[in-house]
Order: structure tokens, then C-alpha cells, then sequence
């Protein structure tokens, strides 16, 4: 079901799983009640949807229980209250140990936005590359934190007319909460630290595809860029994905580019220039050398004997 909206709330339906995305699963979300808003909470371990793969949605989730949260060759074990903040530029896993209660909320950054001059989310100490994510909360910082969910689900269920506005606010009064706190440092460091890594970095990869329009080219094209979107240094990226896969970051990233090319040259009728934009060429010629030599041809006599 295709979800309309630009914020959705729901239990802990923000965490990807790994192996439902690899094997190109199913992905059912509840089409929102109104348009942009949607919102639950829950106590029920198994309402929990343990799959999100959309890549716009930024996440701020509530639980009480015990968990582990990964990210990165980092995880932590969680046993109380915790408040997390994800990014879409950066895959999350989330296991469930024991659940009592949990909120989430999912927002894209244009919800959020009201004009261009708003500081971007990926500025934001809580969403950036490298910020600490995750925070122990005591029962006294949990709890203006709940009221404002609550009041939250509350201007959802309501057709007042600024309710847009009233979420908004509510969503940066969580921020500012949080920015007051101390995140957490009590990582955990995974006993296959390379395996972790080589498995991020593929589902980044493939979280960039497909490309949906000609004027938003792929952020990440490097292996600096895929590092510092894991937060590791490079040379630890290279080793582990030529570690575990066989095969450097470059030749992963090259054949995905590639590949998208193809299609793209297959099913649309953008032009070379703008399908090598998509891609992140900034130039025509970089674009045809680089078709040329990975492909053995060029776009345009591809594009013509398919």
C-alpha cells in the first residue's frame, strides 16, 4: 500500500531488516488516515513492523523494554528508556529483547522545513554523519518527552486546521529536549566488526537505486563518501568489504552505477546528459568516458540497440 505522506508515527516500523531488504522483500505500511499525518503507539511486541526501507524519512523513536540498536560497526544494548534518532543516509538495526511500550515517528526533512532558509536536518547534532544518536532516559526526561507524542496522537485524531504547524512544533520541542541531554557512549563493538560494515555499506549502496528523477543526483559516490555515511574510516570500509565480499568498494560502486545507468537508458527518455546528472557526472564527456569504459560502449549506441 502506497503511503501519501510527508511525517507518519508508528510502533518501531522505522528499522530496516537486513535480510527482508537483501532479499528484495515486501514492504506494507498503513496507508496514512489523513494526508501527511499518521499515528500509534504500541505495547504488543508483535504489531511491531520490523522492515523500513523508505529513504526520505528521518525517525524519532521512544521505547521502554530492552533492545539493541546497531549502526555502523557500533551497537548498543539498551535496558529502560530510550530515545533514538535515525537518518536515511545511514541503515539502522533495531532487535527487540523485551518491549513494554514504544513510540515513532517518521518525517521527511520537507515536512519539517518551512522555507528555504531552515538549517538542514543533516546539520542537526542529532541527525548528522558521526552524532550519537541514542540516549538513556530516566523516568523525569522520558516524561515531557511522552506528553509531547501524546499530544501528538492527540492533534492527529483532530481536523484542526494548523495541525501540520502544531506537529511541527511538537517535533522541534523533542529536538530541543534532547539537545539539552547526554547522548549514550556505551557501544558495543560486534565480534565480525568487517561483516557489519561490508553488509552497511551494500544496503547503503542499494538505498540510493532506483533513481526517481533526473534532477536529484546520488549523493554517494566515492568510498570517502559511503565511509563517512557509516561513520568509519575509509581504509576500514576497503578492508572490509574486500574482506568479506572479494571485491573493493570502487568495483561495488562502479557496478551499481552501471547497472542504474542501463535501466535508465533502457526505460525513460531522459537524455545522456541528464541520466549522467543523475548519476553524479557533472559533465556529459565524464559520463560517456566512464559508460565507455565499464560497458565496452557508448549511452547513446547502448540506449539505440536496446
Amino acid at each position: 500500500m502506497k503511503i501519501d505522506d510527508s511525517i507518519y508515527l508508528n510502533s518501531l516500523n522505522l528499522f530496516m531488516d537486513q535480510k527482508t531488504l537483501h532479499e528484495g522483500g515486501e514492504h506494507n505500511f498503513p496507508t496514512a488516515k489523513n494526508k501527511g499525518i499518521n499515528v500509534h503507539c504500541t505495547n504488543q511486541a508483535d504489531e511491531i513492523i520490523k522492515t523500513y526501507s523508505r529513504k526520505d524519512f528521518y525517525k524519532v523513536c521512544l521505547s521502554k523494554g530492552e533492545s539493541l540498536i546497531e549502526y555502523a560497526d557500533k551497537g548498543i544494548r539498551t535496558n529502560g528508556i530510550t530515545l533514538f534518532f535515525g537518518t536515511p543516509h545511514i541503515p539502522y538495526s533495531w532487535e527487540d529483547i523485551r518491549l513494554e511500550k514504544a513510540y515513532s515517528l517518521l518525517f521527511t526533512e520537507e515536512f519539517l522545513k518551512t522555507n528555504n532558509n531552515s538549517e538542514s536536518l543533516q546539520q542537526s547534532p542529532l541527525f548528522k554523519v558521526g552524532g550519537t544518536p541514542i540516549f538513556n532516559l530516566t523516568e523525569e526526561q522520558s516524561a515531557p518527552i511522552i506528553d509531547i507524542l501524546e499530544k501528538t496522537i492527540t492533534a492527529y485524531d483532530t481536523d484542526y486546521i494548523y495541525k501540520n504547524d502544531l506537529i511541527r512544533n511538537y517535533i522541534n520541542l523533542i529536538i530541543h529536549e534532547a539537545l539539552q541531554m547526554q547522548p549514550s557512549e556505551n557501544f558495543l563493538k560486534h565480534k565480525n566488526a568487517s561483516e557489519r560494515v561490508a553488509s552497511l555499506f551494500l544496503e547503503l549502496l542499494e538505498r540510493q537505486f532506483p533513481v526517481e528523477t533526473p534532477d536529484k543526483p546520488l549523493k554517494l559516490k566515492t568510498a570517502r563518501d559511503f565511509a563517512q555515511g557509516l561513520f568509519v574510516h575509509v581504509n576500514h570500509l576497503n578492508h572490509a568489504v574486500k574482506d568479506i565480499t572479494g571485491k573493493p568498494t570502487t568495483a561495488h560502486i562502479a557496478e551499481r552505477i552501471i547497472t542504474e545507468a542501463k535501466a535508465l537508458l533502457k526505460h525513460t527518455d531522459w537524455s545522456v546528459s541528464e541520466i549522467g546528472y543523475s548519476l553524479g557526472f557533472d559533465y556529459p564527456t565524464y559520463f560517456n568516458n566512464y559508460f565507455k569504459r565499464l560497458a565496452g560502449t557508448t549511452p547513446t549506441t547502448f540506449r539505440g540497440s536496446n
